[in-house]
């Protein structure tokens, strides 16, 4: 009996120090909140932007810097933007600047732009590891920037096209661009402008009847190359083009004239050099056929000496065979020598007769 009050006795003992053990725990997880997020949740509370420890607690717990998130918060709550921990955050995971999308977002909002927080970060995103920041293109949209053609960092000072005279004109031009927001993600670059932009110029120069067309009116270039719409598919929107400078190059069509004759008076000399060497070699081939022609009468010089010399040999066989008497001889004697005569009478009659006496009149 006595046990049971003893033990009886001793139990609000034990529960007042279950009620102490659970009030300091709480009393250390409240400071832990407090040490950890007060000032943080004091600051946003002040400002308008209130969060909850929830919110802080799942932002540390994800590795992100509270800071960052909640002062963005509170700039954009303080602008009239409605954005929140959640957006921030899940842009700030996927690799995005907080600070520069809440920026831009206030500097649209001043300016009258509707600009909405999903294509801010994607901009935000598409500028990223390129230099430039959302908050220039929003600033750009507003303050249009001017644009050199051709680049300073081309090496080149002036874009070169010849007119349909053979005259080069050199010209420079500068650009008025301002951000198309609405076109920016997947819409190209200030490298596309320069590049559309000097295409047309080199075009409409090329289509002018003469240099001089060109120099008189200059805003011609700017007129025909800002009707293309050269601006299309790209991030930016043409306000204009000025020509800021115009100056003649060298004469390109006399150079190529000249070029072209000189080619052709070489082509001429090498067809006359294959006619030479040709003549060459049909004389060469005539000589050898007249050496041969030449070859070819000896050889029948030679045959009727040879003919002639058994003639002799002939008679003499034939007087030894009998074939051949004596009278038979005596009558070829006769015939030669009567052939002679004849040769000789003809002969003779030529060389007495004067040039152009033969068919004279008496």
């Amino acid at each position: 009996m006595n046990s049971i009050l003893a033990q009886t006795s001793g139990l609000p003992f034990k529960l007042d120090f279950v009620l102490y053990g659970v009030g300091a725990l709480v009393l250390l997880v409240f400071g832990i909140l407090v040490i950890n997020f007060g000032m943080i949740y004091i600051r946003a509370l002040f400002s308008g932007a209130k969060v909850t420890f929830t919110e802080l607690i799942a932002l540390r717990l994800r590795r992100i810097p509270l800071g960052l998130i909640v002062d963005g918060r509170i700039t954009a709550v303080k602008s009239g933007l409605p954005v929140s921990i959640d957006d921030l955050s899940t842009h700030f995971l996927a690799g995005g600047n907080v600070q520069m999308v809440v920026l831009a977002l206030v500097a649209a909002k001043k300016a009258g732009i509707n600009l909405i927080f999903d294509r801010a970060c994607a901009i935000d995103l598409a500028t990223k590891g390129t230099g430039k920041t959302v908050l220039e293109a929003v600033k750009t949209s507003v303050n249009p920037k001017v644009i050199d053609c051709p680049a300073p960092n081309s090496g080149k000072t002036t874009i070169d096209a010849v007119a349909k005279d053979g005259i080069v004109i050199k010209a420079k031009a500068r650009v008025t661009v301002r951000t198309n927001l609405d076109r920016f993600v997947g819409g190209a670059t200030e490298e596309t402008i320069v590049a559309r932009v000097g295409e047309g110029i080199v075009s409409t120069i090329g289509s002018a009847e003469t240099y001089k067309a060109v120099l008189e009116n200059p805003d011609r270039i700017s007129k025909t190359v800002l009707a293309k719409a050269l601006d299309s598919n790209t991030a930016f929107e043409i306000l204009s083009i000025d020509i800021a400078d115009v100056d003649v190059g060298e004469n390109i069509g006399a150079k190529l004239q000249a070029e072209q004759a000189e080619a052709n008076k070489l082509i001429a000399q090498a067809q006359a050099e294959v006619r030479r060497a040709a003549a060459v070699a049909t004389e060469q081939e005539m000589v050898a056929r007249v050496s041969e022609m030449r070859a070819r009468v000896v050889e029948a010089e030679v045959r009727v000496v040879e003919a002639e010399a058994q003639v002799p040999m002939a008679v003499a066989r034939a007087f030894d065979k009998g074939h051949l008497g004596v009278m038979d001889y005596y009558r070829l004697k006769n015939v030669q020598a009567d052939t002679t005569m004849r040769e000789n009478i003809g002969s003779e009659g030529k060389e007495t007769t004067p040039p152009g006496a033969q068919g004279a009149k008496p």
